[in-house]
């Protein structure tokens, strides 16, 4: 007598839901996608130290631990990780793809929940042969850490007498806009490469702290969002 083979319930099948989520973070086994070119610098993007980022494990905002380099997702509104070919359903780096990836499964998400925090890639490791480009990260780093950021962000919303903390905060605004300008003009590197190198810019995380910039002609003042 035969039977009807039905598809198990426990096995993939590509819906794409998880690459639409975002893209995966890497860990120190995907360093060699990365450096054998599997991966493009350009195709990836860093939460840096501190940052408030969204848990998706957790499912809540944290400041990030440490460096967490992910892949980019297709535009800076839509987080769905850019090597997922949309009108097939499938991923253009299956065979190379990052370890996240390799062990995520819908069904039994333990694998992933065991892994997701640990051994994490970082910029120092992939940068650690171009010590040049590595010293302008670190430097970066040092004057525009989110820590520091986070502080700055609680004194502006408690009202800063004097506005020290707004100008402080606005300096390493200002250092950040000109550090990503000037290495893309002496370096002529390619400018996808900056949110690997340097994080999103910090004009555009201040949200995140509860922070808004108005601009009154070349004056800007930083206030509280809510």
């Amino acid at each position: 007598m035969s039977t009807v083979s039905h598809p198990s319930e426990y096995q993939c099948r590509r819906c794409g839901t998880c690459c639409c989520k975002g893209g995966p973070a890497l860990h120190v086994e995907d360093e060699t996608l990365v450096t054998s070119g599997k991966i493009l610098l350009k195709d990836l993007c860093t939460i840096r130290e501190g940052e408030p980022a969204f848990d998706n494990i957790r499912g809540v905002v944290n400041p990030a631990p440490s460096d967490i380099i992910k892949i980019k997702g297709v535009s800076d509104t839509d987080a769905t990780c850019r090597f997922l070919n949309q009108e097939t359903v499938g991923c253009t780096i299956y065979e190379h793809r990052p370890a996240e990836c390799r062990v995520l499964t819908c069904w039994d998400t333990q694998a992933i929940m065991t892994m997701y925090d640990q051994d994490r890639l970082t910029r120092g490791r992939l940068l650690s042969r171009l010590p040049g480009l590595f010293d302008l990260v670190d430097e970066h780093q040092h004057r525009c850490g989110y820590p520091r950021v986070a502080e700055l962000a609680t004194a502006i919303q408690n009202g800063d007498a004097g506005g020290v903390a707004a100008e402080e905060l606005l300096a390493m605004i200002r250092y950040d806009q000109s550090l990503r300008q000037v290495t893309v003009e002496r370096s002529r590197l390619d400018p996808s490469l900056l949110d690997f190198l340097f994080g999103r810019p910090l004009a555009e995380t201040l949200r995140r702290f509860q922070i808004k910039m108005i601009r009154n002609g070349p004056r800007i003042t930083l206030v509280p969002a809510f």
